[in-house]
């Protein structure tokens, strides 16, 4: 039976969307010179989190995340979520966790720095951290992770039976 093409569509956004949380995670840890400077690399020491949360946040809550640059827990917590969250959605596992973590990423990203109050946004109310989060929020709902992806392999194993919070 092929593949309807909304689930073809899904399922590219949702590898699309991987790759974005995956890549950032690769480009912080090896300082690949796009968005991270090879000498910014977490792997010489650098902090991932430093420059945003000190320099680019904007808005009311600046000065909570501000307080939080540099913190080892801080950039722990971040480089894990970049990771596990893109590799998920890649693979198509454990879709549901994926998605609630990454509407949480995204949205506390957003709120570091509300377009609102940040001079050099495109948009003063909605970016992409915003369109993220609702579209991380519709793959938990959808079966996205078992088209083109292990989800349907995954949601058969003993874990996923037993806690299907990780479907």
């Amino acid at each position: 039976m092929e593949a309807k093409f909304e689930h073809k569509a899904l399922a590219g956004a949702r590898i699309a969307l991987g790759v974005i949380f995956f890549w950032a995670f690769l480009d912080k840890l090896f300082g690949l010179g796009y968005a991270t400077a090879a000498n910014k690399s977490w792997l010489l020491g650098n902090s991932p989190t430093y420059g945003f949360l000190k320099f680019a946040t904007a808005g009311p809550l600046s000065s909570l995340f501000q307080s939080l640059a540099g913190q080892v827990w801080v950039d722990v917590l971040f480089m894990a979520g970049l990771a596990l969250i893109g590799l998920a959605l890649i693979l198509g596992m454990g879709i549901q966790i994926a998605g609630y973590a990454g509407a949480l990423l995204v949205l506390m990203m957003y709120l570091a720095a509300i377009p609102f109050y940040a001079p050099e946004s495109h948009n003063p109310l909605v970016d992409e951290h915003i369109v993220y989060l609702f579209i991380l929020l519709a793959f938990t709902q959808m079966k996205v992770g078992h088209w083109y992806g292990y989800g349907k392999t995954w949601s058969k194993s003993n874990w996923v039976k037993k806690y299907p919070i990780l479907e």
